[in-house]
């Protein structure tokens, strides 16, 4: 992990959690494995605030601990680094579960973010007790509860081993993966009594059993909804609707997470799924002329490998974020040196290797510009140079060196990710700036607004509310518009690199080998 991420996710932490937290996950994240004592006598706070804020940790999946392999009575603590960035995606989680399962669903796994982790009585205690949404019935929250759960996006913490199996002082957890997506049983005559105050919680069946978001089912929607989004985008809502049936089909036999390539699907199979739950009949006519136009898409989402029941295809994932990523790439190499710049890196990748004299040729662009633009690249390391040496002649002379234009895909990628690092941090940072420096102003707004709504709700007449409203000044107003609209603008910078990080992730995840956070089961 690079400093830029250590610095960002430093920086996500104190916002979320404060000063202790934070301290105690830079302990970590310095470090592969530390145990307590080295944090405490690392972050200079009490023992007693160490504990406190690993708990939480521990309670937000944040870090990891097993038994040390010296001491196995000594515990010994692992930040889960790649995590660290998902509280910031919180309101697309949320956003997400909105659009599939509604006001109830939004509830569920916004209470649910916010505790880190809960039992499904006492989560669906707090969602009951929560005021928007007293209406809906607790058999309403256990049903979606239940549906978000074999939808996979709810997912089972591994429960604790029984204290008869357990001899050393570090506990230890039961990892059956089978187990992972098993429903709960939920007493709703429970719920009711605790709810009138006739019953503890701790009379609940399920108080051994933890529940938490699955942030993995999460992210292959994101992904998805990228490959659908890209394919509408080039090819037409049909074809991004086609697609979306073939994600769904290969997702029966192929883990979602496979790097590569996803498992054969036939295309008897998906006429048969598209015939059954599409009404679109033009899709249908047409199908094979749609899988066609995907097929030959130079993005390269879909293969043909077979002709076995009518054709045998697979989904591309390596070529697919390779092909996106890339494109991202050559969109910021425009926005900062222009379309011939962009132009010269298609080229380079194009011919693998090039010399300065044909880059220029191919590039169609004057000798002096082209060496211009090929040194702000290398510069800013989206391109690199290999130096070849020939020996010079009887093998007495001076060696001749060829240098020739490369691009190091995984490198570039790396670079343009620790940049986005940077620009997220510097973004919040600026963004927490912002609202310190107008604390006071933006303060005082909020107040005013919830004077003026209580005096709504009381009936005060027009006049006296505006004579309420004008103590807030015009060249107040006009600083917290200015405040308002630039922590706006801020906010959609975060929304933005964000969704670049996440493209670039896939891409490390799909066309590399290097280790990710991506695990079917967390």
């Amino acid at each position: 992990m690079s400093a830029d991420y250590a610095h960002l996710c430093s920086s996500i932490l104190e916002q979320c959690f404060g000063k202790v937290v934070q301290s105690v996950a830079d302990c970590l994240f310095s470090a592969t494995t530390r145990t307590l004592s080295q944090i405490v006598s690392s972050t200079n706070f009490s023992r007693k605030e160490v504990v406190l804020a690993v708990a939480v940790l521990i309670k937000f999946r944040l870090v990891n601990f097993e038994p040390s392999k010296n001491n196995p009575f000594l515990a010994e603590y692992s930040l889960r680094r790649e995590d660290v960035i998902c509280l910031l995606r919180y309101s697309r989680y949320i956003h997400l579960v909105q659009t599939k399962y509604g006001n109830v669903g939004a509830s569920i796994a916004e209470e649910l973010l916010n505790a880190g982790s809960e039992t499904a009585t006492g989560l669906l205690l707090k969602c009951l007790s929560d005021g928007e949404n007293k209406a809906e019935s607790a058999e309403t929250y256990r049903d979606t509860f239940i549906k978000m759960i074999s939808d996979h996006y709810i997912i089972k913490i591994p429960e604790l081993m029984p204290g008869d199996e357990q001899d050393e002082a570090v506990p230890k957890f039961q990892k059956n993966e089978c187990g992972f997506f098993v429903p709960p049983n939920i007493d709703l005559q429970l719920l009711a009594q605790i709810q009138k105050g006739e019953a503890t919680l701790s009379k609940a069946l399920d108080g051994a059993i933890v529940w938490s978001l699955n942030y993995d089912r999460f992210h292959q929607e994101f992904r998805d909804d990228i490959m659908k989004l890209a394919i509408e985008r080039k090819l037409g809502e049909n074809a991004a609707e086609c697609f979306s049936f073939i994600l769904n089909l290969i997702y029966n036999t192929t883990d979602p997470w496979q790097r590569k390539a996803s498992n054969l699907v036939t295309f008897v199979e998906i006429k048969q799924a598209i015939e059954r739950k599409s009404n679109n009949m033009e899709l249908i006519k047409y199908l094979d002329q749609y899988i066609c136009l995907i097929m030959d898409d130079s993005l390269g989402f879909l293969r043909k490998v077979g002709d076995m029941g009518g054709g045998q295809y697979l989904v591309d994932m390596e070529k697919t974020f390779e092909s996106l990523a890339f494109a991202c790439v050559e969109a910021v190499i425009t926005e900062r040196f222009g379309s011939k710049a962009a132009r010269i890196f298609r080229v380079i990748r194009v011919k693998k290797f090039i010399e300065q004299e044909d880059l220029q040729k191919e590039a169609m662009i004057p000798a002096k510009e082209a060496k211009s633009l090929a040194y702000n690249l290398f510069q800013e390391q989206f391109i690199h140079v290999k130096v070849i040496k020939k020996p010079g002649g009887g093998g007495s002379g001076p060696a001749k060196a060829f240098y020739l234009f490369q691009i190091k895909d995984k490198d570039t990628v790396r670079m343009l990710l620790d940049n986005c690092f940077k620009s997220l941090y510097n973004t919040i940072r600026r963004s927490n700036y912002e609202k310190n420096e107008h604390k006071g102003l933006i303060e005082k707004s909020q107040r005013l607004d919830s004077i003026v709504e209580a005096m709504k709700e009381r009936g005060e007449s027009d006049e006296y509310i505006a004579e309420i409203v004008e103590t807030f000044t015009p060249p107040e107003c006009e600083i917290l518009n200015k405040v308002k609209n630039r922590i706006k603008t801020l906010s959609k910078a975060e929304m933005t690199l964000d969704d670049t990080i996440f493209l670039l992730q896939m891409y490390q995840h799909h066309c590399t080998t290097l280790p990710t956070g991506i695990q079917k089961f967390k």
